[in-house]
């Protein structure tokens, strides 16, 4: 059995990569391996993380493996890749483009553009398995000088098998079920998730469709997007929908099953997306999803949802009103999603082939 130690500059509960790493010790451990995992900061109780600079002392021997999920700047994690002497995977997350943050986040900003350089290193620096979690981020892989031979898409671990299981806040589901057609959106509020865009839509939506709807825009806002958060609640009061719309904020896991089940169509209006967890989550609750088709998110969404390629507001609030008036339509896409969620996004889905990935590179772990 080998002796794996997974690296990510931080991990936390309720966040995508994290549940990634978390989800490959998982299948890891249960086939036999010694398995650690090593971050700067991280808020998980316990012994589960150590810090990285402990991870010489565990890495033994040229058999042990370490594999680095590489979504943001950070030297260290590019350091101890270069220093250890031992198989190596790199899991690309995607690195959000830098300008998103200009304006916004001086540090985001730079460390996302540390991020960018960084992968052309990661890429040329041959490692033994380059994972990547969309063929959007298998593209910028190879282009940045990965080998086709040790290149594959394995998408994320995730929680969605535990949120469809989770019993709902029934207080939310109780005070939303109200008439009301409830649109969703989850995310952080982060400036690539083009949240101005989805008011936008919204707000087409409410004055020309349907005046008895409400958005929830679910996913924790950080100090670091003050300006961002503060931008786009002001975009809300000048359209007049400010009251129509819920700021969650970051919600418990009963909470978040809540808002899927009370809402008749999920959104995405996100101006980057390296994979969307959160589409993911939509199909696993059979939630029909209307998004724009930037970056990977037609790839991920595929026949679960309207995806238009243009950025209409209009066309967004008439699709969302195509589904809303034919139930029959919103349950065929949430029937799809749900389908296309244990074909291709399940963990048991992923689990074959993260494994496959590694056989072909010869690493049977």
């Amino acid at each position: 059995m080998a002796r794996i130690a997974i690296l990510t500059p931080t991990i936390a509960s309720a966040d995508a990569v994290s549940n990634d790493v978390l989800g490959m010790r998982r299948i890891l451990r249960a086939r036999g391996h010694e398995v650690q995992m090593f971050a700067e900061d991280w808020s998980l109780d316990g012994r589960q993380v150590q810090h990285y600079l402990a991870i010489n002392s565990f890495m033994q021997d040229s058999d042990d493996v370490l594999i680095y999920h590489h979504s943001i700047g950070w030297d260290t994690g590019v350091d101890i890749l270069r220093e250890v002497n031992c198989r190596t995977i790199i899991k690309y997350h995607n690195v959000t483009p830098a300008e998103f943050f200009e304006g916004i986040s001086p540090h985001y900003q730079n460390l996302c553009k540390q991020g960018r350089s960084q992968l052309q290193v990661i890429a040329r620096a041959g490692h033994d398995l380059y994972l990547a979690a969309s063929a959007y981020n298998m593209h910028e892989l190879r282009a940045a000088g990965t080998s086709r031979s040790s290149t594959f898409v394995v998408p994320p671990f995730n929680n969605a098998d535990r949120l469809y299981a989770t019993e709902p806040d029934l207080d939310l589901v109780d005070k939303y079920t109200d008439g009301k057609t409830n649109l969703l959106m989850v995310g952080g509020v982060r400036p690539n998730k083009g949240h101005v865009a989805l008011i936008e839509a919204f707000a087409n939506y409410f004055y020309q469709f349907d005046c008895n709807s409400r958005l929830f825009i679910v996913g924790p806002e950080g100090p670091a997007f003050e300006t961002y958060s503060k931008l786009i609640r002001e975009v809300a009061e000048l359209l007049c929908v400010d009251l129509s719309i819920v700021f969650t904020g970051e919600v418990s896991e009963s909470a978040l099953k809540a808002y899927y089940l009370v809402s008749n169509a999920f959104l995405m209006t996100s101006e980057h997306e390296g994979f969307g967890v959160p589409l993911v989550e939509a199909m696993a609750m059979k939630l029909p999803i209307v998004a724009y088709g930037g970056a990977a998110i037609s790839e991920t969404v595929g026949n679960a949802g309207l995806v238009w390629p243009e950025r209409d507001p209009f066309l967004m609030a008439e699709s969302v009103d195509h589904l809303v008036r034919n139930e029959s339509a919103g349950v065929a896409l949430g029937i799809a999603g749900r389908r296309r969620y244990e074909n291709m996004f399940s963990n048991r889905s992923s689990e074959s082939q993260f494994l496959a990935a590694l056989h072909q590179t010869g690493l049977d772990l």
